[in-house]
């Protein structure tokens, strides 16, 4: 049976949508923030933001890299940056995602 998730130490990075319902990302770093209306994480390819309704972290296991959110997705957004473990890491989410 084939492996559902790439281990953080593969250095994978992987998102599934499924029905703007259900997204499950492997490569996350770090959560760095979260509520219902909005996700911000760091993953290995740099910063993602979700933005749905409803949003609920089901699953989350940083040493596996592994996330599962239920809700409904409206958006998410990459930032430029690969490297987020950065300098600037004290400014704002969207000053660094803008940059």
């Amino acid at each position: 049976m084939e492996d559902k998730y790439i281990s953080k130490q593969q250095g994978m990075h992987r998102l599934i949508i499924d029905k703007r319902e259900k997204i499950e990302v492997s490569g996350v770093l770090n959560v760095d923030s979260f509520d219902d209306q909005e996700i911000i994480l760091e993953t290995d390819q740099g910063l993602l933001a979700m933005r749905g309704e409803d949003l609920h972290i089901n699953h989350l296991n940083l040493e596996q890299g592994e996330l599962i959110i239920e809700g409904f997705l409206l958006e998410l957004a990459y930032s430029e940056e690969r490297n987020p473990r950065r300098k600037d890491r004290g400014k704002s989410f969207l000053e660094r995602l803008f940059k």
